[in-house]
């Protein structure tokens, strides 16, 4: 199985302590060596990081690791290959773009019978089940709404039941983002951890880093960082349970079911 990172914050803020920690799980405290990849969006632009090397020992991830790019919404993805090859072109996130937003998906689990489903003008570049499931939702999502939605809820009741469609075909966690919006979906391992004031210390489980968020934060700072299993061992991780879909605005959760 792969792991999954994201971030929503109501300010431009780094990821760089919980990245460290999950590049370490790239082929190092986990077993997930096949490649990586993490995308931080830039008002209406983003940047793509990927490397199909294991992230414990990329310099890409060096890079990421040591340079802070600060952002308002973050998908990253460590791969353990079980569809498609080790490949630039299967790493995830993925990125297409719907409404004249610019969406990033990442995926974590093993669909099966996920070949018939119709992704419609949006084809897949690799060979991956989890390409696949997004260009299919995006093609669901178009056909929902033809023209770009001013009914958000709409779309993320829509989005959800799309979700329990996949689900159906297997092992489902996903982090879906248009820059504005998270969404999250889980089948059975997502986590979840709001920070706001007042800031405390924090030490990684993969990594001997601590931080103290007091330092790094101001008082108005509200930032969800969402992952497949915690990355910290001394907070309080929200475990979802199976089948629940929630949407982080700005760092704030807004909308579950």
């Amino acid at each position: 199985m792969c792991e999954l990172l994201g971030m929503s914050a109501n300010v431009p803020t780094d990821i760089c302590f919980s990245f460290t920690g999950l590049m370490q799980r790239g082929g190092n405290t986990g077993p997930h060596r096949d490649g990586w990849g993490i995308t931080f969006y830039e008002g209406k632009g983003f940047r793509t990081f990927k490397d199909p090397n294991p992230s414990c020992r990329s310099r890409i991830a060096e890079l990421v690791q040591e340079y802070p790019i600060k952002s308002c919404a973050v998908i990253s993805h460590i791969r353990q290959a079980n569809r498609g090859g080790v490949s630039l072109e299967n790493t995830h996130p993925f990125t297409r773009e719907l409404w004249g937003r610019y969406w990033t998906f990442a995926h974590n689990g093993q669909l099966t019978g996920y070949e018939s489903l119709d992704t419609g003008r949006l084809k897949p570049v690799g060979d991956t089940d989890s390409e696949i499931a997004f260009c299919w939702l995006l093609n669901q999502l178009e056909a929902q709404f033809p023209e770009p939605p001013t009914d958000w809820e709409a779309v993320f009741s829509f989005v959800a039941q799309s979700c329990d469609r996949l689900k159906q075909l297997g092992v489902y966690n996903m982090l879906l983002s248009d820059g504005e919006y998270v969404l999250t979906y889980c089948t059975n391992n997502l986590h979840w951890i709001t920070r706001r004031a007042p800031f405390g210390q924090a030490s990684l489980i993969d990594e001997d880093v601590t931080i103290d968020f007091q330092k790094e934060t101001t008082p108005n700072d509200v930032v969800t960082v969402i992952a497949t299993q915690p990355l910290t061992n001394d907070e309080s991780w929200h475990k979802m349970p199976e089948g629940e879909f929630c949407v982080f605005h700005y760092g704030e959760l807004t909308y579950s079911r």
